[in-house]
């Protein structure tokens, strides 16, 4: 591919993600990223619907995107929607909206493609080897797992208990009380039986948690054990479980205002955070491994990979 500027945003169920890149021949190089937060699935993902009001905050998103696009003379636009789109009875309304306000061509991807390129952006940042690695990307809508090692992937799915999703189904109290983080465990081991199956099979050395809740969840830990750290310097991070279990404490047992001041939480994450933290304990508590790590590759990552090499 000769040189030139690709753009990629990933239609998440929480945030919309940009990655500008300029692409090079078989490599590309990163010229910025943002992200702007829409909660698409906020008061509808339950009933599989987009309420207007996310419609309306999805466009404003795009809109602002397509604004940071347009000042880095970038050449093409890949917009890939996933789990609260996908899901969605009126998600192709919003996909046609898209196309005729702003002239943007959108994707909807289903959920095994979502983890395989969730994949190809983690195994460019995190080494794989002869054991085998559990990826997780904890989303708003789904949460993919891949078991991977040097091979390729050993197995993969995607599962409808994103932390959007939970947070509607569930509608925990402020703070969320043990009985309900116990109701949404019960839940988790219901729908993830297939996962729990799959690591007997495969059995996992290392945990890689990607994107957005698990960056959030290492900003936490890196402020309190490495306060001088800028993890937005770096793609990946190892986590010590002490210190994820001593937040998951504080976030399940305080206010979304004593949150919200926590250093390093993403003030756009306040509540999802909560429902993230239980997927990971649960995860880590059913899940034999080593090793816990943050990577920050993902999605948007992946499909820049595939675009390279002409998968897309």
């Amino acid at each position: 591919m000769e040189k030139t500027r690709v753009a990629i945003i990933d239609l998440g169920t929480n945030t919309f993600n940009l990655l500008i890149t300029e692409v090079d021949n078989n490599s590309y190089r990163i010229l910025t990223e943002s992200k702007y937060p829409v909660k698409l699935g906020e008061g509808g993902i339950h009933k599989a619907t987009i309420t207007s009001e996310a419609m309306k905050r999805g466009v404003e998103a795009l809109t602002s995107h397509l604004i940071a696009i347009s000042e880095y003379q970038v050449e093409s636009i890949f917009c890939f929607a996933t789990s609260a789109i996908r899901s969605a009875t009126n998600g192709a309304d919003f996909v046609r909206r898209v196309k005729q306000e702003l002239g943007l061509t959108i994707r909807v991807i289903p959920g095994d493609e979502e983890a395989q390129t969730i994949f190809d952006g983690v195994k460019q940042v995190v080494p794989l080897a002869n054991y085998y690695t559990l990826i997780m990307d904890i989303g708003g809508g789904s949460v993919e797992f891949i078991i991977a090692n040097k091979n390729g992937i050993a197995w993969k799915e995607s599962y409808n208990v994103g932390v959007a999703r939970l947070l509607e189904q569930f509608t925990p109290s402020d703070p969320i009380t043990s009985d309900q983080v116990k109701s949404i465990e019960k839940h988790l081991s219901s729908k993830l039986e297939s996962l729990l199956n799959a690591v007997k099979q495969f059995p996992i050395f290392k945990v890689v948690g990607s994107s957005g809740s698990f960056d959030t969840l290492a900003a936490i830990i890196a402020n309190q054990e490495f306060p001088l750290l800028d993890l937005s310097k770096i793609t990946t991070f190892k986590i010590h479980e002490p210190f994820l279990k001593d937040i998951h404490q504080t976030l399940i047992t305080n206010t979304a205002d004593v949150r919200r001041v926590i250093p390093g939480m993403d003030r756009d994450r306040v509540d999802n955070i909560v429902p993230a933290s239980i997927i990971v304990q649960w995860v880590l508590g059913k899940i034999k491994h080593q090793e816990v790590w943050q990577c920050s590759f993902a999605l948007k990552e992946g499909a820049i990979l595939q675009i390279i090499n002409s998968e897309l």
